[in-house]
């Protein structure tokens, strides 16, 4: 079988930017090994961050690193065995969290965050999505005077820079708003612009519905089968239907994405942040209204359709490693004092795998030293919110079209030798 475009990775960046290039008339085919939307576009808190400017640092300051030290914390967590690959990478992240490198990055992050619900809304629209959606934001919420002060301290220095919208709330009117959360508070801060999502899987099975109606084909198979069709100038993947040929191949498949690029030579430092979630029941009717985090404990509480999503920090391990969900054991304890959770909804807890750069910023654009070879992955926590920005952005690279945001700082070959 033969089409213009193969797209390798079934998650948000992927899905987007099939529907991107088939809207603009090529045939593109979406290949997965496993079904659409099931892996990290499936597991994460459910937000569009418009808000997210500054993208996840490393802290800088000595409590926090000791606290990560003992590895007994919510938020992060590491396994021993896997530091040794991972001190080169996390020296580099390090660095770039610095104060002047990571106001220098959210300078050039803020483009495409500033598209994302706009370029999310489009896809919404367009696959019938909009009973998924909802539009009032999210909260942080705080147990501590200096915690508060300080968030609202740099939410007005984010809204001045980047013009983000939030509310304050006092402690009376938080219990207004969240009467059933047991913990005494000291405020809350509501960040009004970013959209949440009930359902993320639910959501791309939309998207992947909506691409198959421009033409748009889904097949199961296996990235690492690709091969360079030197005679024909074009890119080769194998399926169970048999081979699969075409000029241009997009890899789009987050973490896993070495399993393309260390074959044609291009070693990117991109490692992973794994993370777990749980859904819950609520007991004795009590009611989450909005999506929550427990900003000085290091969890999220997302009401669902399926539950409440209670979703864990950062987990600093070998990628295909096997779970270790103590992070969400730790959540999962302090959660039921701050909200009453009733029953486990999964038979077991999910861990997805978010793909980061040492900067910071994705890697989006044309590989260096093959034709028709392109690469859309490295989105770390901000994958759901800019899956659509990017899949516009580098569809319309790929045609040699205006783009809707400038695609240099994120060009590959800012890593490569």
């Amino acid at each position: 079988m033969k089409t213009d475009v193969i797209v390798l990775g079934a998650g948000v960046v992927g899905i987007s930017t099939a529907i991107h290039l088939a809207r603009r008339g090529k045939s593109v085919v979406l290949v997965d090994r496993r079904g659409p939307a099931e892996e990290t576009s499936y597991g994460n808190a459910g937000l569009i961050q418009r808000e997210g400017v500054f993208p996840y640092g490393f802290p800088h300051d000595f409590g926090a690193l000791f606290r990560y030290a003992l590895n007994n914390t919510i938020d992060a967590h590491y396994h021993l065995s896997a530091l040794p690959g991972l001190v080169p990478f996390l020296l580099r992240y390090w660095w770039h969290s610095g104060f002047t490198q990571h106001q220098r990055i959210a300078h050039l992050y803020a483009p495409l965050i500033e598209h994302s619900v706009s370029e999310h809304a489009d896809l919404i629209k367009a696959s019938g999505a909009e009973a998924l959606i909802r539009k009032d934001g999210w909260m942080k919420v705080f147990r501590t005077e200096k915690a508060r002060d300080a968030a609202y301290a740099d939410a007005e220095q984010l809204s001045a820079k980047f013009g983000v919208n939030h509310q304050k709330f006092t402690p009376e009117e938080m219990k207004r708003l969240e009467p059933h959360i047991r913990v005494e508070l000291t405020g809350g801060l509501r960040w009004t612009d970013p959209w949440s999502i009930l359902d993320p899987g639910g959501l791309l099975k939309a998207y992947v519905t909506y691409f198959q109606s421009l033409g748009g084909t889904l097949k199961a198979g296996d990235a690492a089968t690709i091969e360079h069709v030197l005679e024909g100038e074009g890119w080769r993947v194998a399926t169970p239907e048999g081979p699969l040929e075409a000029t241009d191949v997009v890899v789009a498949l987050g973490p896993w994405a070495d399993t393309v690029t260390r074959r044609f030579g291009y070693h990117f430092p991109l490692a992973v942040k794994r993370g777990y979630h749980m859904h819950y029941g609520a007991a004795d009717g009590a009611r989450l209204n909005n999506w929550v985090l427990d900003s000085e404990r290091g969890y999220f509480l997302a009401p669902m359709n399926r539950g409440i999503r209670l979703t864990t920090g950062a987990e600093f391990a070998k990628r295909d490693a096997r779970k270790t969900p103590v992070q969400l054991r730790r959540a999962e304890r302090v959660a039921r004092e701050f909200f009453p959770l009733a029953e486990r909804r999964d038979e077991e807890p999910w861990m997805g795998a978010r793909p980061c750069t040492p900067d910071m910023m994705p890697i989006i654009g044309k590989a260096p030293r093959h034709a028709g070879l392109w690469f859309a992955f490295g989105h770390a926590h901000h994958g759901m919110t800019l899956g659509p920005v990017t899949g516009r952005a580098l569809a319309e690279a790929m045609l040699g079209e205006k783009t809707i945001v400038d695609l240099a700082p994120y060009r590959p070959d800012r890593f490569l030798a």
